[in-house]
């Protein structure tokens, strides 16, 4: 009784859950926007009657901040998104776009520096050397250098319709905060550039503790997503 009690208690906070339409768009890839949308919307592997990524989605509405100083300011104080951003800048960091192509080697070191996260270990993709990244029309690719102009960090971010969505997300661990200034960055030249309404970083409530305080102070949210395709 009590375990339908949980249940029922959890199921009734996810329909409570802001709802957030997300609109694939073909005309950014005919292939792979498709291929994504197709993923996004399959059956969850563990509860049957709900899609993948439908609740609980991790967004940021940066419609509704559009402005940067609003972004920043909703994650400011000490130990939020911002604080750790600005204290890697000071360290020396930059963020940047990257060609991947021309970080081969740091990209790898990057991708073997640990041999798991989130307790769970490092895909076969990433531990064999790539000597050559495929570049796809729809995204965009970051990455964090030091002071040395050293690959540190690195995301990939795929643009879909009216939202985008961080595909790769992954540094060298230390506690400079890159990882922080990587996200931070990226979601205010979205927000500058006026295109998208929502950013997502995955889901919530199949993270481990640590990753969800972590998309917390960066702003992110829990949503119930509807998607759609066009």
């Amino acid at each position: 009784m009590a375990n339908l009690r949980q249940y029922c208690s959890t199921l009734a906070g996810l329909i409570r859950l802001p709802v957030a339409p997300l609109r694939f768009n073909t005309s950014l890839e005919p292939t792979h926007v498709p291929q994504v949308y197709a993923q996004f919307t399959r059956r969850h592997p563990r509860y049957k009657i709900i899609r993948s990524k439908t609740m609980g989605a991790a967004l940021i509405d940066v419609g509704d901040l559009n402005t940067r100083e609003k972004y920043l300011d909703e994650i400011k104080g000490k130990n939020n998104g911002a604080y750790h951003a600005a204290r890697a800048r000071k360290r020396g960091y930059v963020c940047k776009e990257i060609d991947r192509n021309a970080y081969v080697d740091d990209i790898h070191d990057i991708n073997i520096s640990q041999g798991s996260r989130q307790g769970r270990p490092m895909d076969k993709a990433y531990t064999e050397k790539r000597e050559r990244f495929e570049v796809l029309s729809n995204f965009q690719y970051y990455g964090v250098l030091n002071r040395d102009g050293k690959l540190v960090a690195y995301a990939t971010f795929g643009i879909y319709g009216n939202f985008g969505a961080f595909s790769q997300l992954i540094g060298h661990r230390n506690n400079d905060g890159i990882m922080h200034l990587l996200i931070v960055d990226v979601v205010c030249r979205q927000i500058g550039d006026g295109k998208l309404q929502y950013i997502m970083y995955d889901t919530y409530f199949g993270a481990q503790a640590g990753l969800r305080q972590f998309k917390t102070i960066l702003g992110f949210r829990p949503y119930r997503a509807k998607y759609s395709l066009q």
